[in-house]
Order: C-alpha cells, then sequence, then structure tokens
C-alpha cells in the first residue's frame, strides 16, 4: 500500500449501495472505485493497485464467491471485506475460508463497517512490511535491470506469484534462474514459509531419492535414523528444483507421482504422508530436445512446466550491464570498506557492454569484484576494462609460454588440461555437472581431475 490515499474497490450490482459506500468513504479520505459486477471488479484488480475490496455476495452473473476465489489467485494478500443482505453462517464460513477478511450484514453498520476497513488496511501494511523484512533478512536481491525482457519477466512474476502454479525458467548458466525462484517465493502468500531448494545436478542419482523424499531409520545400509526429505521440509511452502533436466528418468517418475498425488513415502517406509507444496524447476537444459532422445519424461515435463518463464543470456540484455555493475560495485561496498567510494567511469561501462560474457550475470558480478580490488585509485575506468578482456583471453599466451618451458609432453599435456579445467569451472562457477555437460565428459572424471591437479574452489 503506498503512503498516498488508499484505494477501495467498491463491488455491488447495486448503484445505491455504491453511491452510500463511497460518500462514506471518500469523506474518510479513501479513494474509491466501483464495479457494478464480478467480471469489471477482476479485471480492475489485474490492471489497478487496489489495497482493498469490499464485495457483495449476491450479484448478477459471477457471485461474491466465485469473485474473491478468482480476486485471490489474482493477489492473494488482498483484504476482502464481504458484505450481504442474505447471510448466512454458513456462507460467512465459506467466505472466510476461502481468505475473506471479513463478514458484514446488509444493511452495513458504518461504524462496525470503517472500523473493518481500518484493520484491514493496517493488515495489509504490516504484510508488506513483513515481506520486506524477510526480503532484507534472507539478502533476496530483486532482479535488476530495464530491458524489454527484464521487464516481462518482472511482469509475470507479479501475475503468477501468488498463484499455486508451477513454474519452469529456463536459461543458460548464470542468467538469475534461482533468483527468479525465490522473487516468486517471497511475492506469494507462502513467503513465510520456507523457500527449500535441491540442486538435482549435485546430488549422485542413487541418493537423491531419499533427498527428495526422506527415509526410514534402517532403509538402506547407512540409515542410522529417519530422515525428512525436502518435499516434506517444504510443506507449506516453496520447493526448487534446480537442474531438473539432470535427474534421472527412476527419480523423475517419483517426482511425477507426488505432483499428481500430492503424497510422499519415505525410502524404506510405507505411510503415506500429505505435502502441500508449490514446485518451482529450473534447467539450462533444452528439455523439447531431452525429451526427444529419451532423457526427460514428456509427461512430467507438462505437469511442470506450466508457467515458462525463460530467462535471457546478458549479451541478449546489454542496456542491463551498466546497471547490474552499478548495484554490483554498491553491494560490495555494503559488505567490506575496500569496495566504499568506487566508481565506474562512463567509457569503462561501455566497454564492459562490449564484452561477450559467456558465464552471464554471475561471471560480470566477478569480473566488477576482481576490477574493484585491482583497479588504482576510487575510478574504474575503460583501461581497467581492457585489461580484464586480455586477462580472459589470454589462453593461448599462457600456453605459448608453458610450451617454451623445458618440460616433457606428459607435464605440458598435464599443465594445459589443468588450467583448461580451472577455466572452465570458473566459467560455470563451480557447478561441476553444468562444466561436465559444457566440455562433455562424465561428472566423474572431472571429480577425479580435480583431485590429481588439487584443485579447489
Amino acid at each position: 500500500m503506498s503512503d498516498s490515499k488508499p484505494t477501495i474497490l467498491v463491488t455491488d450490482d447495486e448503484k445505491s449501495i455504491r453511491n452510500t459506500l463511497r460518500e462514506i468513504l471518500e469523506f474518510e479520505q479513501y479513494h474509491v472505485l466501483e464495479a457494478e459486477g464480478g467480471k469489471s471488479a477482476i479485471r480492475q484488480v489485474k490492471e489497478k493497485a487496489v489495497d482493498l475490496m469490499i464485495l457483495d455476495i449476491k450479484m448478477k452473473g459471477l457471485d461474491g464467491i466465485e469473485v474473491l476465489e478468482k480476486v485471490k489467485e489474482i493477489n492473494a494478500d488482498l483484504p476482502v471485506i464481504m458484505i450481504s443482505g442474505h447471510g448466512t453462517i454458513k456462507i460467512a464460513v465459506e467466505a472466510t475460508r476461502m481468505g475473506a477478511f471479513d463478514f458484514i450484514e446488509k444493511p452495513p453498520d458504518l461504524n462496525r463497517l470503517l472500523i473493518s476497513v481500518r484493520n484491514a488496511l493496517s493488515r495489509n501494511k504490516l504484510v508488506e512490511e513483513n515481506r520486506r523484512i524477510r526480503s532484507e533478512l534472507n539478502h533476496v536481491t530483486e532482479m535488476v535491470g530495464e530491458s524489454p525482457a527484464i521487464q516481462r519477466i518482472k511482469k509475470t512474476i507479479e501475475k503468477v506469484a501468488p498463484s499455486t502454479s508451477r513454474v519452469l525458467i529456463t536459461g543458460e548458466n548464470g542468467t538469475g534462474k534461482e533468483l527468479v525462484a525465490r522473487w516468486i517465493h517471497e511475492k506469494s502468500s507462502r513467503a513465510s514459509q520456507k523457500f527449500v531448494d535441491v540442486n538435482c545436478a549435485a546430488i549422485p542419482s542413487e541418493l537423491l531419492e531419499s533427498e527428495l523424499f526422506g527415509h526410514e531409520k534402517g532403509a538402506f545400509t547407512g540409515a542410522s535414523d529417519r530422515r525428512i526429505g525436502k518435499f516434506e521440509q517444504a510443506d507449506g511452502g516453496t520447493l526448487f528444483l534446480d537442474e531438473i533436466g539432470d535427474m534421472s528418468l527412476d527419480a523423475q517418475s517419483k517426482v511425477l507421482r507426488v505432483l499428481q498425488e500430492n503424497q510422499i513415502t519415505r525410502v524404506g517406509g510405507s505411510e503415506r504422508i500429505d505435502v502441500d507444496v508449490r514446485v518451482v524447476c529450473a534447467t539450462n537444459r533444452d528439455l523439447d530436445k531431452e525429451i526427444r532422445e529419451d532423457r526427460f519424461r514428456e509427461d512430467l515435463y507438462h505437469r511442470i512446466n506450466v508457467i515458462p518463464i525463460q530467462l535471457p543470456p546478458l549479451r541478449e540484455r546489454r542496456e542491463d550491464i551498466p546497471i547490474l555493475a552499478r548495484v554490483f560495485l554498491s553491494q560490495l561496498a555494503e559488505k567490506e570498506i575496500v569496495y566504499a567510494g568506487k566508481s565506474f567511469t562512463d567509457g569503462a561501462l561501455s566497454e564492459l557492454q562490449s564484452l561477450p560474457w559467456s558465464g552471464n550475470i554471475r561471471e560480470l558480478q566477478n569480473a566488477v569484484e576482481r576490477m574493484a580490488l585491482l583497479c588504482d585509485g576510487d575510478t574504474i575506468t575503460r583501461d581497467d576494462v581492457a585489461s580484464l578482456a586480455a586477462m580472459n583471453t589470454s589462453t593461448e599466451a599462457d600456453l605459448n609460454d608453458l610450451a617454451d618451458q623445458p618440460l616433457t609432453f606428459q607435464e605440458y599435456k598435464e599443465k594445459a588440461e589443468r588450467y583448461y579445467l580451472l577455466r572452465k569451472l570458473e566459467e560455470h562457477d563451480w557447478n561441476v555437472s553444468a562444466t561436465a555437460d559444457a566440455i562433455d565428459i562424465q561428472r566423474s572424471h572431472i571429480y577425479n581431475k580435480m583431485k590429481k591437479y588439487d584443485i579447489e574452489r
């Protein structure tokens, strides 16, 4: 709710009632909108900033209960006061169960109505303040950017967050998929509940079932205690399945069953446990291709892809690079004094826009930190950006230097291999699964080579 006059939408098919309520509310310094039917009310909730709704139950066309249900799908936090000249306990209970703030009989007692309006608006303000504080405490950064693509994604998040619809987020590594998932959770009615994330690529397939569904004591060797899985942990909240394209077909079938039945069974157990979880998934893979090559279940794809969100790579939203660079520099300054007072020249920002950024936002964030540390003085210049670019394209020169050293062929090969693997891991933010996929070797081989060459993050 804004600091200006709160906006109240009065929905009633009787014009005399609307006029009466308008006069009372405007006298109390509220801004009033009117709707004579359900369809008009729903449209205004979608298109306008409404802080409170007063809704008649008995109307032509859509009745108040139907309108309430649709309004809560659009904005779960919008307080709705129901009014009715035909009120019954049953209707009042049903309206409350569906999320109505209050239920008042016609003709409304004006003092009772105004008290309910003030209480509803106060609660709405408190909900928004709590969400802001939670975001700050959880360090959930809002999406940054003014490009058309990012503006469309922000609008999509605003629309889908209040619902329970499943969302599939796709995009290259480093484009911000987890950030989008967290914002969907933060803007939903589940924001006060847990956000639980699972990196499906980082968990061996034989352990994924236990990780997701939990296990009972003695279910397998090493299961010394009962374990609660991620689905149970996220009950009432949001479960983020990152890199779902890396999940084995066996695990996919079990996840599909949970999404169909809203129940899980722990490994080694027989009890069926109800779970109320909103599932948001993400992947950097082309799932259409994975389906054609029988590596991903088509029925699961349709279950998780109710709302698709495609994140563009940074090279397709270059107008956002200066904004992002400044934000990253500001965040560094808030954390450590060594970065305080540093800034970019216009030439540096222009140069940053010209670079390829194969690692996307994550690569840009790392680059800003590196330049802020290495620049002379408090200003990051075009030359600092050029030095960064030279550093990132020096692979051939480094290998030539290696060739000039007195090394055996095996020594040269091992040093080159270590250098290559290190660069690729950095490109993919040390995501071993993504790196293995990018350079076309098995994940276990990368772990072996990291151990052989003593490579650590």
